[in-house]
């Protein structure tokens, strides 16, 4: 709302678009969904203004609920009958080597778009010591896996990703749509561990890590996707592993969710899946090394 309205929409267009537009379009309107009249659900956000949309009071089916930023009833916790989700195969997990044979040197390379989801794709000579292609974020060509976490299959797909600019650490989430395995970017392989064994701690998440050490976190011990937590402890969480990224170097707006959809394989050009790279073009596996 706030932002189409600063787009210059007319403020009483954008609460319709945003109400009994959208209710009736999903036949909720029939619900009592999307507009305050007779017959309808008294649900309701009052304003403080059309133009900054501040909330100062909610009502759900009458009942004030939240007032001026806090919220006024009690929630009972639901019951947590969802078992543990996070398993890995560490007698399997193969690593994140990224094997460099002979006469090989240019990698085709995941390019992440600010504000976007879907990728380029690039070719990028790889630094290579002991026949191992290695990260090297001097030219921000870091390394990109996918680790399973469902089955303990010790499934890992590795390969190369431009556009995070981290200069040192790495970033890893449970959230990666859309089998949500392990999904971790980093400057070297033991900070990529490192932060997935954080993950397989926290039962789930999002974190930050550099030299071994968990810098932020945002644990999501619900299917490894959702917080149990109060929305004010995990907003702090939230902001507190943006925070990491950034003096981590990493200049995207939103790195969390850019690396949540790198493993989403139907989207172009290229993803990472668990079982290795996708040209979502072509539809078919593709190797890393172009020449």
């Amino acid at each position: 709302m706030r932002k189409a309205i600063a787009l210059g929409l007319d403020p009483i267009t954008a609460i319709q678009m945003g109400s009994i537009n959208t209710a009736e379009w999903f036949g909720l309107d029939r619900r009592g969904y999307g507009a305050l009249a007779p017959g309808f659900r008294a649900d309701i956000l009052v304003l403080d203004d059309l133009n900054t949309f501040r909330v100062q009071r909610v009502f759900v089916e009458g009942r004030l609920v939240a007032e001026e930023g806090r919220l006024l009833v009690n929630v009972p916790p639901a019951p947590s009958t969802l078992p543990p989700s996070v398993h890995i195969n560490w007698d399997a997990f193969p690593g994140f080597d990224i094997p460099a044979p002979a006469g090989h040197s240019t990698a085709r390379v995941i390019e992440v778009i600010e504000g976007q989801i879907v990728t380029g794709e690039r070719f990028m000579p790889a630094r290579i010591e002991n026949n191992r292609a290695l990260a090297d974020p001097t030219r921000d060509m870091l390394k990109l896996a996918v680790v399973e976490r469902h089955h303990g299959t010790g499934n890992v797909g590795v390969a190369f990703v431009t556009g995070f600019g981290l200069q040192r650490g790495a970033l890893a989430s449970s959230v990666a749509h859309d089998s949500h395995n392990i999904i971790v970017v980093g400057t070297n392989d033991d900070d990529m561990l490192a932060a997935v064994r954080a993950i397989e701690t926290l039962g789930g998440g999002q974190v930050a890590v550099a030299d071994g050490e968990l810098l932020a976190a945002l644990p999501l011990p619900i299917a490894g996707l959702m917080s149990d937590r109060p929305l004010e402890e995990v907003a702090a969480q939230d902001e507190a592993i943006h925070h990491a990224a950034r003096a981590l170097g990493c200049r995207l707006s939103s790195p969390f969710m850019a690396l949540s959809f790198l493993a989403l394989p139907v989207i172009p050009k290229l993803k990472l899946t668990d079982k290795g790279l996708v040209d979502v073009e072509r539809f078919d596996f593709v190797e890393i090394w172009v020449d």
